[in-house]
Parts: structure tokens; sequence; C-alpha cells
């Protein structure tokens, strides 16, 4: 509960009852997720949107790992959106979020949420499989095969033959921006010591150059959409809630 009073992107828990032999978690409203804006919008996410719910997830990431907790099932449906088109993140349970790095045989849990940005500019997952056979060739067409550099104890059992070489990345993720496939890049990088961390992404080129992150797209139930009320402006993602637009059910 402590952990959502004094971070703006991690849900409120309001209150915990008993019932039976268990317990009922009482949480904010929240009006929506990230997978029903994906399914929802009428268009693509901006650049300057895609920008706003990036700067809001690493936030809330990077508050998580300071305080040594790893959120372990971060998925679209577990990023819930505001009336107001706020994200905060949901669902800490014990369910293991299997990143790329993990189908090659890697024992440890990292950043499986890097991912995400792919997913933000193109509207859908950048590793779309529906089972680990299908993410790992998904993860190596696009990031291509690891070396015996990258993964020297299970790069032999792996692959009996060589795979085809990866698709570029501007091939996967069209129409984006230089400075957003150079993020994307740095989180991807293997092994993951290499790739870049949630502080040092706040300060890459793509958080500081037009379009800047602004109003964001509030999702409603129906299939349709409408935009929230902001004026086209600067998103004041540092700014706490309560100081902004009250969400309205």
């Amino acid at each position: 509960m402590w952990l959502s009073r004094i971070n703006q992107y991690v849900v409120e828990l309001k209150d915990v009852f008993p019932r039976g032999a268990g317990f009922v978690l009482v949480f904010e409203y929240m009006f929506s997720d990230l997978s029903e804006v994906f399914r929802n919008s009428q268009r693509p996410l901006t650049a300057s949107q895609v920008k706003g719910y990036m700067m809001m997830l690493l936030k809330g990431v990077a508050f998580c790992h300071e305080n040594s907790i790893m959120h372990r099932d971060l998925k679209p449906a577990n990023l819930l959106i505001s009336s107001t088109g706020h994200l905060k993140m949901a669902d800490f349970s014990l369910v293991i979020f299997f990143s790329p790095k993990l189908l090659y045989g890697a024992r440890k849990h990292d950043e499986g949420w890097a991912a995400f940005l792919g997913e933000l500019l193109n509207n859908s997952p950048l590793f779309p499989g529906e089972n680990d056979i299908e993410l790992l060739w998904c993860v190596l067409r696009v990031l291509g095969t690891p070396n015996q550099k990258v993964w020297p104890t299970t790069i032999k059992s792996l692959f009996k033959e060589t795979p085809p070489p990866p698709i570029p990345l501007d091939e996967i993720v069209p129409d984006t921006s230089s400075q957003a496939l150079d993020l994307l890049k740095k989180f991807l990088i293997s092994p993951t010591k290499q790739s870049i961390s949630t502080r040092q992404a706040f300060l890459h080129p793509y958080f500081f150059t037009d379009p800047h992150h602004s109003e964001l797209p509030i999702p409603q139930r129906g299939g349709k959409h409408r935009q929230c009320m902001h004026t086209p402006s600067e998103f004041p993602v540092d700014r706490p809630l309560h100081e902004r637009l009250v969400d309205r059910v």
C-alpha cells in the first residue's frame, strides 16, 4: 500500500478486507488500460502520445527498481489508464514475465518491459509469438542470432544451423524517428547489462526533440475514441496527479 501512496505511476490500493478464506483488495477506479487503447483507437498513437506513455512507464519502473521491486508481469493489460489519460502500473503479482533473454535459456529476470516502446510505436506487439518457440523465432528475426560472446553457455545447444539475418528495426517499426529507433535499439541490446537503464533513458535525445510528449488519448468503451481536453502543450508528467484534472468516471 505504501508503494502506491508515494508514487503517482502505481495504482493506489484503497482498502483490504477479509472475505471467506481470502482477502479482497480495493483499488482506485481506472477507466481503461493500454491494451484497450491499442484495440479501440481509430488511429495509431501519435509520436507525442507514445513519448508521454513511455515517459510515465519509465518513471514507474525506475521507482520500483530503486526500491528493489520487480513487477515481473508488465503487459498492456496491467498498465491502467485513468479517465484523464494518466498511466499507472497495476497487478504486482508473482506471475513470471518471460523477457526475450529468458527464451535463450537465461535464468535471471531483467528488463522485460523494454520492448514496450516498439509496441507503442507499432500499436502491436514487437514479438507477437503465441508460445516460447514462436516468441524465440520472432526475437531472432528482429534482434538476430546471439553469438558465442553474448550467450557462450547456451548458443551451441540452441541452434543446429544459423538462422537468417535479422530484419532491420526500421522495417519492423516504419515511419519512426531516428531517435526513437536508437532508443529502442539500446533497450533491446544483449546482454542486459549493456542495455540502457531507465535513468539513462530519461536523458536520451528522444525525449528532448520534437514532437514533445503532449495530450494523451482517453479510450472510450464501445470502440469509440476521444481526446482529452488538455490544450496541446508539453505533458506535465512530473506534476502530482492531484494537481492536474480530477479523474472522472
